[in-house]
């Protein structure tokens, strides 16, 4: 399979209004998180869409289109990581891992982060040793700091949440809005499993929370109770 196929493809999905507007959501201009980066102005359904059509792409051809310069060919390389890490085998789930982690500089923005950190990442260290994800909380790199925040989801999603709040504790004092609304997020979803841990958490480090992290945090509270929070008053 050619990857230029793929490009031709995408190129001709492409659409100037729906890119303006990612431009921007995206926050791509100088200084921003994603300064630099490129749309083509294509829907997430739509590239899910690609995924059964180019198949039986290899791992060395999906690793070259997540280094494109085009955001959409990156997160269509994403998604395709995901589709095969759910329906390989063992070995294969490893080379899946040990790619993605291996290209983590491409890997580059919140949403790419967001549709693959728990799916592969989490999804292969939840029977193993989770050091790799405490030598990403450390990165100097943002996106690296939040795969490891939301690589826990999947965690949380099997009820155990001591990842979770370790690697939320290490983060609290993170200078990066968008690690503070990751963190707030993976709070909010230990709520939703057990809001004793979560509770229990924000407690304990009500003082050093950011104050965007507390509103993701409690956004699902009962209105008293959030006001409560909000207000230092618990």
């Amino acid at each position: 399979m050619k990857l230029s196929e793929i490009h031709d493809e995408l190129m001709q999905l492409a659409n100037k209004e729906i890119a303006a507007h990612s431009q921007r959501f995206f926050k791509t201009g100088k200084g921003q998180y994603g300064e630099g980066d490129v749309f083509l102005g294509i829907r997430v359904p739509v590239l899910r869409k690609l995924i059964k059509k180019y198949r039986g792409i290899s791992l060395a051809e999906i690793e070259k289109l997540l280094k494109s310069k085009f955001h959409e060919e990156r997160l269509l390389a994403v998604l395709m990581l995901v589709n095969i890490f759910q329906t390989c085998s063992k070995e294969d789930k490893k080379a899946v891992f040990d790619m993605y982690l291996k290209n983590t500089l491409f890997i580059n923005n919140w949403d790419l982060v967001d549709i693959s950190a728990a799916n592969i990442v989490g999804s292969y260290l939840h029977d193993k040793d989770k050091a790799v994800l405490y030598e990403l909380v450390g990165s100097e790199n943002l996106w690296e700091r939040r795969i490891s925040i939301i690589s826990t989801f999947y965690f949380i999603k099997q009820n155990e949440f001591e990842h979770t709040l370790k690697i939320a504790e290490m983060l609290l004092g993170d200078n990066e809005e968008l690690i503070h609304k990751a963190v707030g997020w993976m709070l909010r979803e230990v709520g939703k499993c057990r809001i004793e841990a979560e509770e229990k958490f924000l407690k304990e480090h009500y003082k050093d929370i950011p104050r965007i992290m507390l509103r993701y945090a409690i956004e699902r509270f009962p209105e008293k109770r959030r006001k409560m929070y909000l207000r230092g008053k618990v």
